[in-house]
């Protein structure tokens, strides 16, 4: 039933209500620059009347309100538009790392003309082709000596400065996994905090807020989903694993992989199993280290072995000005000290595979010649063997071809003395070694009794890496073991040449004797290497291996600055529609305290009227 002081009662709960929303207001203008930070708005109902129609109640018509109460101080949220947002993170965050990182590859190709690797290449050449004039003058033997020196630098630093970079990345993976655990143990914590604020009754904005922040962050690491936001079961998921439900956290970690040189792979802490990344900046530095950094490593290996192969090939079979001969021009390094390749691949103490970079047939080939033999061709490839199928109208040069264009990790020429060459490339697998041919098969005569590499044909004549002394069930060829790793970090010139220039071969002589003092026979052959098709991989000459290099990380970088500006768009758009719901406007919210101002002031009067009012009954209203 009504009361003399229910006026006052009234008052009170506006007082309090105007009081609090203004609270609010000051709490919004406080935290306009706050990142991540929702503005409030307190929610005010009608309080409940005195007379509820299941109660007792005075026979006179209508409810008697009892003021105003705060329901509650809510945020301004979109949740669609939040999800959009999580969505476009991991795009963000990909294109982003990728933009960075391949401008950082783009600078170590971008040398001065000068000092760059194909411009000491080329200068190299013009040493050979200088010799060959000039075969019997020390110091042009002496310019070969140096600018092979200045080439081997070039290449060295060249690998130097791109393996620095692998492990750049490397180091960002380690260190972006150890961010990724500490947003999910502050989510994981954040949770913990938010259901017990929510099972007293209160509305944890502020903790709400700092939880929606760091899922955002997360989200450029890292493609998730988010399920049950405003439930005590806040899920995120990335490929349908839980990274985080309610409080229980399912953390990163890395371990180092053998296989890939002891770079880290992205592991479960709990299990150990390798984590499905599709996007994200951790998606990004996996994919350049292991992907776009290898390659270019592998592709200035593959230059490296190919060009100083063809090279050290022309200078063994040629004559130096002091008579010597079978000298290499470039030191070789093998992978292994066993002249027959053998290798313990298990580590158990036992040979158990043969690691061989070159086969060089025994007969010689016209490569214009069509062969009358069909058969099949099973080379090793980037995942299982190759077939490469051959017919009785093929050349020689058709076959060459078809081997080189085939996709395998073989590839094939003809040399200098017209015998076919079947040279092992760089593999794509991890679990592979590069430079190692590991299986060739041919059911036809192509292979063994026309080039005279296999010893016949099918299956029990294949040539196969997986045992030890694999080349002693070949013909009498001869090989060449397969160099060690990264031979472009490595490689260097001849030390005996160094100590003796006079020891540079020039000219192929005579009947196996030493030639005429002006013969630069051999000097010319390898300055015409330059315009040759030697090399083993995509690109065929020198020349074309430094265009595509150049090109191909130039198209990389010009794609990912294209995305990435495209996504900074996006987000960008994302974020100012997003700051337009839940962000602080001093406009809307000065009108707003404004509003409560008027409300407290217009509440105060009306609460010093029933103060007088009472005043008269209680002071005035004497006998």
């Amino acid at each position: 039933m009504g009361s003399t002081f229910s006026g006052i009662e009234l008052g009170k709960r506006s007082l309090q209500a105007h009081t609090q929303g203004l609270q609010t207001i000051g709490h919004n203008l406080s935290n306009a620059s706050t990142e991540g930070y929702s503005r409030q708005r307190v929610q005010l109902s009608a309080t409940d009347p005195i007379y509820m129609p299941q109660l007792n109640r005075a026979e006179r018509p209508g409810q008697v309100g009892q003021g105003v109460d705060v329901t509650t101080v809510e945020r301004i949220k979109d949740i669609l538009l939040e999800n959009r947002v999580i969505a476009q993170g991991d795009e963000s965050g990909y294109w982003e790392t990728r933009d960075q990182y391949l401008l950082m590859v783009e600078q170590i190709y971008n040398e001065p003309y000068d000092t760059s690797v194909r411009s000491l290449m080329d200068k190299f050449w013009d040493g050979w082709q200088e010799l060959s004039v000039n075969p019997e003058e020390i110091p042009s033997r002496q310019a070969v000596l140096k600018r092979g020196e200045s080439l081997m630098d070039g290449i060295n630093s060249r690998y130097r400065r791109l393996k620095e970079t692998r492990s750049m990345l490397n180091d960002d993976v380690a260190v972006s996994v150890g961010e990724v655990n500490s947003i999910l143990k502050d989510i994981s914590r954040l949770n913990e905090q938010i259901v017990k604020s929510k099972a007293v009754g209160d509305n944890p904005n502020d903790m709400l807020d700092s939880r929606d922040l760091l899922v955002e962050k997360l989200s450029a690491y890292i493609n998730i989903t988010v399920d049950n936001r405003d439930s005590d079961e806040f899920q995120i998921h990335t490929q349908g694993m839980h990274l985080i439900q309610g409080k229980q956290v399912h953390l990163l970690s890395t371990e180092p992989n053998p296989l890939n040189e002891g770079y880290n792979d992205i592991t479960w802490e709990q299990t150990g199993q390798n984590v499905d990344i599709r996007n994200g900046k951790l998606a990004a530095l996996i994919e350049l280290r292991d992907g776009d950094v290898r390659g270019e490593i592998q592709k200035l290996n593959t230059m490296t072995v190919n060009f100083t192969d063809m090279v050290n090939e022309v200078h063994s079979n040629a004559f130096a000005a002091n008579g010597k001969t079978g000298l290499n021009f470039f030191n070789e390094l093998p992978f292994v000290n066993n002249n027959l390749g053998n290798y313990d691949r298990s580590g158990d103490g036992e040979f158990d595979s043969s690691y061989i970079f070159r086969f060089k047939g025994n007969n010689v080939l016209d490569p214009e010649q069509q062969t009358g033999l069909q058969g099949t061709i099973s080379l090793n490839g980037p995942s299982g063997n190759i077939d490469v199928n051959y017919y009785p109208t093929d050349r020689v040069s058709d076959i060459v071809d078809r081997i080189n264009n085939s996709g395998a990790e073989v590839k094939a020429l003809i040399n200098r003395d017209g015998k076919l060459l079947l040279k092992a490339s760089s593999s794509e697998d991890m679990e592979n070694p590069d430079f190692v041919i590991r299986h060739v098969e041919d059911s036809g005569q192509f292979l063994s009794g026309y080039t005279g590499i296999l010893s016949g044909s099918g299956p029990d004549n294949a040539y196969d890496w997986e045992q030890a002394d694999a080349v002693l069930g070949l013909r009498d060829i001869e090989y060449a073991v397969a160099p060690l790793s990264h031979p472009a970090g490595w490689m260097g010139i001849n030390k005996t040449l160094q100590a003796d220039p006079a020891s540079i071969a020039s000219g192929y002589g005579v009947g196996g004797r030493e030639g005429l003092p002006g013969d630069g026979s051999a000097a010319l052959e390898i300055a015409t290497l330059r315009n040759k098709p030697v090399m083993v991989g995509p690109s065929n000459t020198f020349d074309d291996y430094f265009a595509e290099a150049v090109a191909s990380i130039g198209l990389k970088g010009e794609v990912a600055q294209q995305a990435n500006e495209s996504q900074q768009l996006v987000m960008k758009d994302l974020k100012d529609f997003q700051s337009s719901i839940s962000g602080v406007n001093m406009d809307e919210e000065i009108a707003e305290m404004i509003k409560f101002q008027h409300g407290y002031n217009a509440t105060a009067r009306f609460v010093n009227e029933i103060n007088d009012m009472l005043d008269t009954i209680i002071n005035r209203m004497g006998v």
